[in-house]
Protein backbone atom coordinates (compact mmCIF):
# COMPACT_ATOMS: atom_id res chain seq x y z
CA UNK A 1 0.00 0.00 0.00
CA UNK A 2 2.81 2.40 0.77
CA UNK A 3 4.35 1.82 -2.65
CA UNK A 4 1.11 2.39 -4.66
CA UNK A 5 0.70 6.09 -3.77
CA UNK A 6 3.96 7.28 -5.33
CA UNK A 7 3.17 5.23 -8.44
CA UNK A 8 -0.20 6.96 -8.84
CA UNK A 9 1.41 10.33 -8.30
CA UNK A 10 3.89 9.59 -11.04
CA UNK A 11 1.29 8.23 -13.50
CA UNK A 12 -1.09 11.22 -13.32
CA UNK A 13 1.30 13.83 -14.75
CA UNK A 14 2.35 11.36 -17.47
CA UNK A 15 -1.30 10.84 -18.37
CA UNK A 16 -1.87 14.57 -18.52
CA UNK A 17 1.17 14.97 -20.74
CA UNK A 18 -0.11 12.23 -23.07
CA UNK A 19 -3.54 13.85 -23.41
CA UNK A 20 -1.87 17.20 -24.09
CA UNK A 21 0.22 15.68 -26.85
CA UNK A 22 -2.82 13.95 -28.36
CA UNK A 23 -4.76 17.21 -28.39
CA UNK A 24 -1.88 18.95 -30.13
CA UNK A 25 -1.76 16.19 -32.77
CA UNK A 26 -5.51 16.54 -33.34
CA UNK A 27 -5.27 20.28 -33.86
CA UNK A 28 -2.26 19.79 -36.13
CA UNK A 29 -4.25 17.32 -38.26
CA UNK A 30 -7.14 19.77 -38.41
CA UNK A 31 -4.98 22.64 -39.61
CA UNK A 32 -3.32 20.38 -42.17
CA UNK A 33 -6.74 19.55 -43.62
CA UNK A 34 -7.98 23.15 -43.72
CA UNK A 35 -6.72 23.77 -47.32
CA UNK A 36 -8.46 20.60 -48.50
CA UNK A 37 -11.69 21.55 -46.72
CA UNK A 38 -11.59 25.03 -48.22
CA UNK A 39 -10.96 23.62 -51.70
CA UNK A 40 -13.84 21.14 -51.39
CA UNK A 41 -16.04 23.91 -50.06
CA UNK A 42 -15.30 26.12 -53.06
CA UNK A 43 -15.55 23.36 -55.65
CA UNK A 44 -18.51 21.40 -54.23
CA UNK A 45 -20.41 23.30 -51.57
CA UNK A 46 -20.39 26.76 -53.14
CA UNK A 47 -21.95 25.77 -56.51
CA UNK A 48 -24.67 23.83 -54.70
CA UNK A 49 -25.44 26.73 -52.38
CA UNK A 50 -25.41 29.22 -55.25
CA UNK A 51 -27.75 27.00 -57.26
CA UNK A 52 -30.06 26.98 -54.25
CA UNK A 53 -29.90 30.78 -54.14
CA UNK A 54 -30.74 31.13 -57.84
CA UNK A 55 -33.57 28.62 -57.53
CA UNK A 56 -35.59 30.99 -55.31
CA UNK A 57 -35.01 34.05 -57.50
CA UNK A 58 -36.23 35.15 -60.93
CA UNK A 59 -33.11 34.95 -63.10
CA UNK A 60 -33.38 35.48 -66.85
CA UNK A 61 -31.52 37.42 -69.51
CA UNK A 62 -33.24 40.67 -68.49
CA UNK A 63 -32.28 40.18 -64.84
CA UNK A 64 -28.71 39.29 -65.81
CA UNK A 65 -28.39 42.55 -67.79
CA UNK A 66 -29.61 44.59 -64.84
CA UNK A 67 -27.79 42.51 -62.25
CA UNK A 68 -30.96 42.27 -60.15
CA UNK A 69 -32.49 38.93 -59.16
CA UNK A 70 -35.98 39.44 -57.69
CA UNK A 71 -36.92 36.95 -54.99
CA UNK A 72 -39.85 34.74 -56.01
CA UNK A 73 -39.84 32.08 -53.29
CA UNK A 74 -40.87 28.61 -54.38
CA UNK A 75 -42.29 29.71 -57.74
CA UNK A 76 -39.50 28.08 -59.77
CA UNK A 77 -39.93 24.79 -57.93
CA UNK A 78 -43.66 24.86 -58.54
CA UNK A 79 -43.20 25.50 -62.25
CA UNK A 80 -40.73 22.62 -62.53
CA UNK A 81 -42.99 20.19 -60.68
CA UNK A 82 -45.98 21.24 -62.80
CA UNK A 83 -44.10 20.75 -66.08
CA UNK A 84 -45.09 17.43 -67.75
CA UNK A 85 -41.74 17.38 -69.55
CA UNK A 86 -39.93 17.24 -66.20
CA UNK A 87 -41.81 14.10 -65.20
CA UNK A 88 -41.12 12.57 -68.61
CA UNK A 89 -37.43 13.30 -68.12
CA UNK A 90 -37.58 11.82 -64.62
CA UNK A 91 -39.24 8.66 -65.92
CA UNK A 92 -36.59 8.28 -68.64
CA UNK A 93 -33.89 8.80 -66.01
CA UNK A 94 -35.35 6.07 -63.81
CA UNK A 95 -35.45 3.62 -66.74
CA UNK A 96 -31.92 4.54 -67.79
CA UNK A 97 -30.60 4.15 -64.24
CA UNK A 98 -32.31 0.80 -63.66
CA UNK A 99 -30.95 -0.67 -66.91
CA UNK A 100 -27.40 0.59 -66.60
CA UNK A 101 -26.85 -0.10 -62.89
CA UNK A 102 -28.30 -3.62 -62.92
CA UNK A 103 -26.39 -4.53 -66.09
CA UNK A 104 -23.13 -3.14 -64.72
CA UNK A 105 -23.38 -5.09 -61.47
CA UNK A 106 -24.12 -8.41 -63.22
CA UNK A 107 -21.45 -7.96 -65.90
CA UNK A 108 -18.88 -6.72 -63.39
CA UNK A 109 -19.25 -9.84 -61.23
CA UNK A 110 -19.13 -12.18 -64.25
CA UNK A 111 -16.10 -10.54 -65.90
CA UNK A 112 -14.21 -10.17 -62.61
CA UNK A 113 -14.72 -13.87 -61.90
CA UNK A 114 -13.36 -14.75 -65.36
CA UNK A 115 -10.31 -12.54 -64.85
CA UNK A 116 -9.72 -14.02 -61.42
CA UNK A 117 -9.64 -17.54 -62.89
CA UNK A 118 -7.10 -16.69 -65.60
CA UNK A 119 -3.33 -16.81 -65.32
CA UNK A 120 -1.31 -13.93 -63.91
CA UNK A 121 -0.01 -12.50 -67.20
CA UNK A 122 -3.36 -12.92 -68.92
CA UNK A 123 -5.08 -11.21 -65.99
CA UNK A 124 -2.75 -8.21 -66.23
CA UNK A 125 -3.30 -7.80 -69.96
CA UNK A 126 -7.05 -8.16 -69.56
CA UNK A 127 -7.17 -5.56 -66.78
CA UNK A 128 -5.22 -3.14 -68.97
CA UNK A 129 -7.62 -3.61 -71.88
CA UNK A 130 -10.65 -3.27 -69.62
CA UNK A 131 -9.43 0.08 -68.31
CA UNK A 132 -9.22 1.63 -71.79
CA UNK A 133 -12.94 2.53 -72.12
CA UNK A 134 -12.84 4.21 -68.70
CA UNK A 135 -10.00 6.46 -69.91
CA UNK A 136 -12.02 7.80 -72.85
CA UNK A 137 -13.71 11.18 -72.18
CA UNK A 138 -17.52 10.87 -72.04
CA UNK A 139 -18.09 13.27 -74.96
CA UNK A 140 -15.59 11.39 -77.14
CA UNK A 141 -17.24 8.12 -76.16
CA UNK A 142 -20.63 9.49 -77.18
CA UNK A 143 -19.31 10.71 -80.54
CA UNK A 144 -17.72 7.32 -81.27
CA UNK A 145 -20.98 5.52 -80.61
CA UNK A 146 -23.00 8.08 -82.55
CA UNK A 147 -20.96 7.14 -85.65
CA UNK A 148 -21.50 3.45 -84.88
CA UNK A 149 -25.26 4.06 -84.63
CA UNK A 150 -25.37 6.10 -87.84
CA UNK A 151 -28.32 5.12 -90.05
CA UNK A 152 -26.43 5.55 -93.35
CA UNK A 153 -22.85 4.42 -92.66
CA UNK A 154 -22.97 3.08 -89.12
CA UNK A 155 -20.57 0.26 -88.28
CA UNK A 156 -23.21 -1.55 -86.20
CA UNK A 157 -25.67 -1.81 -89.10
CA UNK A 158 -22.92 -3.09 -91.38
CA UNK A 159 -21.98 -5.86 -88.96
CA UNK A 160 -25.59 -6.94 -88.44
CA UNK A 161 -26.27 -6.80 -92.19
CA UNK A 162 -23.18 -8.90 -92.92
CA UNK A 163 -24.24 -11.49 -90.36
CA UNK A 164 -27.69 -11.62 -91.92
CA UNK A 165 -29.44 -10.44 -88.75
CA UNK A 166 -31.07 -7.43 -90.45
CA UNK A 167 -32.19 -6.79 -94.02
CA UNK A 168 -32.58 -2.99 -93.76
CA UNK A 169 -30.59 -0.40 -91.78
CA UNK A 170 -31.92 0.37 -88.30
CA UNK A 171 -32.05 3.94 -87.02
CA UNK A 172 -30.93 3.05 -83.51
CA UNK A 173 -30.58 6.56 -82.07
CA UNK A 174 -33.29 8.14 -84.21
CA UNK A 175 -36.14 5.80 -83.33
CA UNK A 176 -38.19 6.80 -80.25
CA UNK A 177 -38.64 3.12 -79.37
CA UNK A 178 -34.91 2.32 -79.32
CA UNK A 179 -33.15 5.64 -78.66
CA UNK A 180 -33.10 5.45 -74.85
CA UNK A 181 -31.90 1.85 -74.88
CA UNK A 182 -29.27 2.71 -77.49
CA UNK A 183 -27.82 5.39 -75.19
CA UNK A 184 -27.47 2.91 -72.32
CA UNK A 185 -24.96 0.77 -74.25
CA UNK A 186 -22.23 3.48 -74.63
CA UNK A 187 -22.69 4.50 -71.02
CA UNK A 188 -22.34 0.92 -69.75
CA UNK A 189 -19.32 0.37 -72.02
CA UNK A 190 -17.59 3.44 -70.54
CA UNK A 191 -18.40 2.97 -66.86
CA UNK A 192 -18.27 -0.83 -66.55
CA UNK A 193 -14.46 -0.98 -65.98
CA UNK A 194 -14.87 0.91 -62.71
CA UNK A 195 -17.19 -1.77 -61.33
CA UNK A 196 -15.02 -4.60 -62.68
CA UNK A 197 -11.89 -3.30 -60.95
CA UNK A 198 -13.72 -2.96 -57.63
CA UNK A 199 -15.14 -6.49 -57.78
CA UNK A 200 -11.81 -7.94 -58.93
CA UNK A 201 -10.01 -6.25 -56.03
CA UNK A 202 -12.59 -7.67 -53.60
CA UNK A 203 -12.08 -11.16 -55.04
CA UNK A 204 -8.37 -10.95 -54.26
CA UNK A 205 -9.24 -10.77 -50.57
CA UNK A 206 -11.32 -13.96 -50.52
CA UNK A 207 -9.29 -16.71 -48.76
CA UNK A 208 -8.58 -19.68 -51.02
CA UNK A 209 -8.97 -22.00 -48.05
CA UNK A 210 -12.71 -21.40 -48.10
CA UNK A 211 -13.02 -22.71 -51.66
CA UNK A 212 -10.73 -25.66 -50.94
CA UNK A 213 -12.76 -26.63 -47.87
CA UNK A 214 -16.03 -26.28 -49.81
CA UNK A 215 -14.65 -28.45 -52.62
CA UNK A 216 -13.64 -31.10 -50.11
CA UNK A 217 -17.18 -31.02 -48.70
CA UNK A 218 -18.53 -31.68 -52.20
CA UNK A 219 -19.89 -28.21 -53.04
CA UNK A 220 -20.01 -27.55 -56.79
CA UNK A 221 -19.08 -24.27 -58.46
CA UNK A 222 -22.52 -22.66 -58.19
CA UNK A 223 -22.87 -23.44 -54.48
CA UNK A 224 -19.36 -22.09 -53.82
CA UNK A 225 -20.28 -18.87 -55.62
CA UNK A 226 -23.66 -18.51 -53.88
CA UNK A 227 -22.51 -19.32 -50.33
CA UNK A 228 -18.92 -17.99 -50.34
CA UNK A 229 -18.18 -15.53 -53.14
CA UNK A 230 -21.44 -13.59 -53.28
CA UNK A 231 -21.75 -12.95 -49.50
CA UNK A 232 -18.17 -11.66 -49.40
CA UNK A 233 -18.81 -9.44 -52.44
CA UNK A 234 -21.92 -7.80 -51.00
CA UNK A 235 -20.07 -4.83 -49.42
CA UNK A 236 -18.38 -3.86 -52.68
CA UNK A 237 -21.59 -4.47 -54.64
CA UNK A 238 -23.35 -2.08 -52.28
CA UNK A 239 -20.68 0.57 -52.94
CA UNK A 240 -21.05 0.07 -56.70
CA UNK A 241 -24.83 0.43 -56.44
CA UNK A 242 -24.53 3.69 -54.51
CA UNK A 243 -21.94 5.30 -56.79
CA UNK A 244 -23.29 4.11 -60.11
CA UNK A 245 -26.88 5.05 -59.25
CA UNK A 246 -25.80 8.58 -58.35
CA UNK A 247 -23.79 9.01 -61.56
CA UNK A 248 -26.36 7.35 -63.83
CA UNK A 249 -29.11 9.57 -62.42
CA UNK A 250 -27.08 12.61 -63.54
CA UNK A 251 -26.09 11.30 -67.01
CA UNK A 252 -25.57 14.08 -69.53
CA UNK A 253 -22.58 13.61 -71.86
CA UNK A 254 -23.81 10.61 -73.85
CA UNK A 255 -27.21 12.27 -74.28
CA UNK A 256 -25.55 15.42 -75.61
CA UNK A 257 -23.26 13.60 -78.03
CA UNK A 258 -25.64 10.95 -79.38
CA UNK A 259 -29.27 12.11 -79.33
CA UNK A 260 -29.43 15.61 -77.78
CA UNK A 261 -32.62 14.57 -76.05
CA UNK A 262 -34.31 13.35 -79.22
CA UNK A 263 -36.09 12.10 -81.08
CA UNK A 264 -38.77 14.26 -79.51
CA UNK A 265 -38.47 13.74 -75.78
CA UNK A 266 -37.51 10.05 -75.96
CA UNK A 267 -34.10 10.61 -74.33
CA UNK A 268 -34.83 13.65 -72.20
CA UNK A 269 -33.30 12.89 -68.80
CA UNK A 270 -33.24 15.01 -65.66
CA UNK A 271 -29.80 16.57 -66.29
CA UNK A 272 -30.70 17.31 -69.91
CA UNK A 273 -33.93 18.96 -68.78
CA UNK A 274 -31.99 21.26 -66.42
CA UNK A 275 -29.55 22.12 -69.20
CA UNK A 276 -32.23 22.92 -71.79
CA UNK A 277 -34.34 24.99 -69.39
CA UNK A 278 -31.26 27.02 -68.42
CA UNK A 279 -29.51 27.61 -71.75
CA UNK A 280 -32.36 27.54 -74.26
CA UNK A 281 -34.48 30.68 -74.84
CA UNK A 282 -35.85 32.30 -72.77
CA UNK A 283 -32.88 31.15 -70.60
CA UNK A 284 -34.63 30.69 -67.29
CA UNK A 285 -31.64 30.29 -64.96
CA UNK A 286 -33.81 30.30 -61.88
CA UNK A 287 -36.03 27.47 -63.07
CA UNK A 288 -33.00 25.53 -64.36
CA UNK A 289 -31.30 25.90 -60.98
CA UNK A 290 -34.48 24.70 -59.26
CA UNK A 291 -34.62 21.57 -61.43
CA UNK A 292 -30.89 20.91 -60.87
CA UNK A 293 -31.34 21.38 -57.13
CA UNK A 294 -34.27 18.94 -57.14
CA UNK A 295 -32.07 16.43 -58.97
CA UNK A 296 -29.27 16.89 -56.42
CA UNK A 297 -31.69 16.38 -53.54
CA UNK A 298 -33.09 13.22 -55.15
CA UNK A 299 -29.58 11.81 -55.60
CA UNK A 300 -28.79 12.60 -51.97
CA UNK A 301 -31.98 10.90 -50.77
CA UNK A 302 -31.23 7.81 -52.86
CA UNK A 303 -27.70 7.65 -51.46
CA UNK A 304 -29.05 7.82 -47.90
CA UNK A 305 -31.58 5.07 -48.65
CA UNK A 306 -28.81 2.86 -50.02
CA UNK A 307 -26.64 3.54 -46.98
CA UNK A 308 -29.42 2.81 -44.49
CA UNK A 309 -30.74 -0.30 -46.22
CA UNK A 310 -28.30 -2.10 -48.51
CA UNK A 311 -24.92 -1.07 -47.11
CA UNK A 312 -25.99 -1.23 -43.47
CA UNK A 313 -27.45 -4.72 -43.85
CA UNK A 314 -24.29 -5.88 -45.59
CA UNK A 315 -21.86 -4.57 -42.99
CA UNK A 316 -23.79 -5.69 -39.89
Amino acid sequence: MTLAAPKMAIDRPAKRRRSSREMSAGWFAFFMNVPTLLFLGLVLAWPVLYAGYLSVHRVGLAQLRRGEFPFNGWENYGRVLEDPLFWTALQNTAVFTAITVSTEVVLAVMIALLINQSSIWTSRITRLLILLPYAIPPIANGLIWSFMYSFQFGFLNRILFTLGLISDPVNWAGNPDTALYAVTVPYIWRTLPFAIILVHAALQGVPRELYEQAAVDGAHAWRRFWHITLPLLRPVIAVILILRTAFAFAVFEEILAITQGGPGDATWVAAWYSYKITFSPPNNFGMGSASAFILALMIGVMALIYLRTIYRRVTL
